[in-house]
C-alpha cells in the first residue's frame, strides 16, 4: 500500500509545555484514521503542521503534492462558491444532503443554518475529488441524514482520511485505526473507536497487575536488604568492641565476625544492584489514571406525573409549515430523544417550550411545579465581560467550593475562573453553562446538542451521568451513540408533523428501513387472533364474574398495545 504522508520524530512546543513529543506515524494510501485525545492535547496543533500553517520544533513531515480536502471545525469563512470550478459536481454533491438547488451563489450561503454550512462544505470538499482528507468534527451539526450520507462517502472514499472527531458513532462506522495523543505522546490502536477504548482500557488493567507485581517483589527484595543490613549493622558492632584479655584471646572470633559482616556488605550491593539493572530493564512504571470528568445532576420530583403535554399543535412561519396536528405527552423521569432533520422545527419546538415563541395554534401545557433547565447549542450567548465566578453567582462559600472541585473534576485550571468568558474556549464555555445547571436543582434538562465542543472523556462522562439522573430528560442531538445509549422514547418530527415513538432510536430505524415491519405486522395478527378469541369467550359469560373481569382486564390491554402499534 502506498504511503500518502510520513512524519518522523515530530516536537512542538509553546513556552515551557511540550505539545507534541517524538511523534511518528506513516498514513497510507485508503487508510481512515481517526485522532482522538482530549481537548488542548496538540490535534489541532498536528493538523496545522500537516498542513504546513506551522512549522514544528523538530522533525519532518513528509507529504506528496496531492489535491488536500480539509474541513476545518469552524465553517463560516471556508465557503467560498467558485461555481465555474465546481459547477455540476457540487449541485450533485449538496442534492444528496438535501438541497434542491439549481446553481449556488454566493448570497444564499448568507441565509445558512449552520448545519447547512457545514453540509455545503462537505459538497465543496467531495466536489474537488480530494486526493486526501483532513476533516476537523466534521459531524458537528449535522442531522442523521447528513451523518448517514458521510459514513458512507467516507467508506467509499479511495483515498486515505484523518478524522478528528467526538462522534463515536461516526468513528466506529469509518476509522479502522485509532491515533491518541496524549501528553504528547502518540500511540496507535488498530481498530474503529470501540476497540480502542476496550484495548485502552485493557491495557490500563494489565500495566496495574503487571505493576503491582512488580511492587510485591520489590518490596520483598527491600525487606531482605533491610535484614541484610541490621545483620550487618550487629556484625561491625561486634567485630569493633575493645575488652579484657579473656575477649582479646577470642580476637580471631572478632575477626570472624568482621568478615561476615562484609559478606552481608557485599549480599546488600548486589541484591541492590540486580534490582535496579531488573528494573531498569523490565520495570513496569506507574500508569497514570486516566483524567476524571464528574457531572452531578440530581432531582427530587415524584416519577409517573405528566410534565408536558401536546395538544393539536402547530407551527408556521408565513408560508413555511413546521408542524401540525401533534399530540404527544412526557412523562416525569422519562428519557426523550428529539430527532428529524435540519430544518424541521427541533430549535423552535424548545422555543415554544421555553416560551420565547408562540404556537400557531394548539395548546402545549406544561407542569408549574416543574424545574426547566436548558442548554442551548449556542455557548456563545453567555456574558463575554463576566468571570465564570460572576456568572455562576455563587451565593456561599460551600458553592463556590462545589463548583471549584466540579471544574477540577472536569480538567478546568483554577485560574479560569478569574478570566472573562470571552477568553473561554467553547468546551470550556460548554462546562461552565453545566456547572450552573449541576448547582441548582432542577427535574427537567432540556440539552440541545450537550456534546458539542465537549472532548471524548467528558462526553463519555456526560452520557454516564444522565444515565443515572432520576429526572426528565429532553435531548436533541446528533450524537446518535448519545441518543442510543440514553433515549428510550422519541419525539420525531417529521412529514409536518411531530409524533411520540414508544421505542429507542436503533429499533425506530429498523422500523424505517422495513427491517421490523414484516414482525410488527405477524404480533399485530397475533393480538387481533387473540382479541377475537377472547370476545368469542366474554360473549358467553355473565358480566361481574371473575373470569369475565379478568377476560375483560385482558383485552382492555390488547386493545390499548394494538393502538400503540397501528
Amino acid at each position: 500500500m502506498a504511503r500518502a504522508i510520513q512524519v518522523k520524530e515530530l516536537q512542538k512546543s509553546f513556552g515551557e509545555r511540550e505539545i507534541l513529543s517524538d511523534v511518528s506515524f506513516d498514513i497510507r494510501n485508503g487508510e481512515k484514521i481517526g485522532l482522538v485525545g482530549w481537548n488542548g492535547a496538540g490535534k489541532s496543533t498536528l493538523v496545522n503542521i500537516l498542513m504546513k500553517r506551522m512549522a514544528p520544533d523538530k522533525g519532518s513531515v513528509t507529504i506528496p503534492h496531492v489535491n488536500i480536502g480539509y474541513l476545518p471545525q469552524s465553517t463560516d469563512n471556508y465557503l467560498a462558491v467558485d461555481a465555474e470550478l465546481f459547477g455540476e459536481r457540487l449541485l450533485e454533491q449538496s442534492k444528496k444532503l438535501g438541497f434542491q438547488k439549481e446553481r449556488w451563489e454566493q448570497e444564499d450561503l448568507y441565509h445558512l443554518s449552520g448545519g447547512e454550512k457545514l453540509k455545503v462544505s462537505l459538497a465543496k470538499i467531495w466536489a474537488s475529488s480530494p486526493e486526501f482528507l483532513i476533516l476537523d468534527e466534521p459531524t458537528n451539526h449535522l442531522d442523521m441524514q447528513g451523518v448517514t450520507w458521510l459514513i458512507e462517502e467516507v467508506r467509499n472514499y479511495s483515498g486515505a482520511a484523518l478524522i478528528i472527531s467526538h462522534d463515536r458513532y461516526f468513528l466506529d462506522e469509518t476509522v479502522t485505526k485509532i491515533f491518541e495523543l496524549e501528553a504528547g505522546k502518540l500511540t496507535i490502536y488498530e481498530g474503529n473507536y470501540s476497540f480502542y477504548r476496550n484495548e485502552k482500557q485493557r491495557k490500563y488493567e494489565q500495566n496495574k497487575r503487571d505493576y503491582e507485581k512488580q511492587q510485591r517483589k520489590v518490596e520483598m527484595i527491600e525487606q531482605q536488604i533491610s535484614t541484610l543490613k541490621d545483620w550487618s549493622a550487629k556484625g561491625h558492632r561486634e567485630a569493633g568492641k575493645g575488652g579484657s584479655n579473656s575477649e582479646n584471646r577470642q580476637m580471631g572470633l572478632r575477626e570472624f565476625e568482621r568478615a561476615k559482616a562484609k559478606k552481608k556488605d557485599n549480599q546488600i550491593k548486589s541484591k541492590v544492584k540486580r534490582l535496579n539493572l531488573e528494573l531498569k530493564k523490565d520495570g513496569v512504571e506507574k500508569q497514570k489514571e486516566e483524567k476524571t470528568v464528574s457531572f452531578q445532576f440530581e432531582s427530587t420530583s415524584k416519577r409517573g406525573k405528566r410534565v408536558l403535554e401536546a395538544k393539536g399543535i402547530k407551527k408556521e412561519f408565513g408560508d413555511r409549515l413546521l408542524f401540525e396536528k401533534s399530540h404527544f405527552y412526557i412523562k416525569h423521569g422519562e428519557r426523550i430523544g428529539l430527532i428529524g432533520p435540519n430544518g424541521t422545527g427541533k430549535t423552535t419546538f424548545i422555543k415554544i417550550l421555553l416560551e420565547q415563541e408562540k404556537l400557531t395554534k394548539g395548546s402545549l401545557w406544561k407542569s408549574e411545579s416543574t424545574k426547566v433547565a436548558y442548554l442551548s447549542q449556542d455557548v456563545t450567548d453567555l456574558p463575554g465581560e463576566k468571570t465564570p465566578l460572576d456568572y455562576l453567582d455563587l451565593s456561599n462559600r460551600q458553592q463556590e467550593t462545589r463548583a471549584r472541585t466540579l471544574l477540577s473534576n472536569m480538567g478546568i485550571q483554577q485560574e479560569i475562573l478569574l478570566k472573562p468568558i470571552s477568553q473561554l474556549s467553547l468546551g470550556e464555555r460548554t462546562r461552565i453553562k453545566l456547572i450552573h445547571m449541576i448547582l441548582m436543582e432542577y427535574d427537567f434538562l432540556i440539552l440541545d446538542e450537550p456534546t458539542n465542543h465537549l472532548d471524548l472523556p467528558s462526553r463519555e462522562e456526560l452520557e454516564r451521568t444522565l444515565n443515572t439522573y432520576t429526572g426528565t430528560l429532553l435531548i436533541v442531538s446528533h450524537d446518535r451513540y448519545l441518543i442510543e445509549k440514553l433515549c428510550t422514547k422519541l419525539l420525531v418530527i417529521e412529514n409536518g408533523q411531530m409524533k411520540r415513538v414508544e421505542i429507542g432510536i436503533k429499533e425506530y430505524e429498523e422500523r424505517q428501513k422495513g427491517t421490523g415491519r414484516e414482525s410488527a405486522r405477524e404480533e399485530l395478527a397475533v393480538i387481533e387472533t387473540k382479541m377475537t378469541e377472547l370476545l368469542g369467550k366474554i360473549s358467553y359469560l355473565s358480566a361481574g364474574t371473575v373470569e369475565y373481569e379478568l377476560i375483560d382486564k385482558e383485552l382492555i390491554k390488547l386493545m390499548d398495545l394494538k393502538r400503540k402499534m397501528e
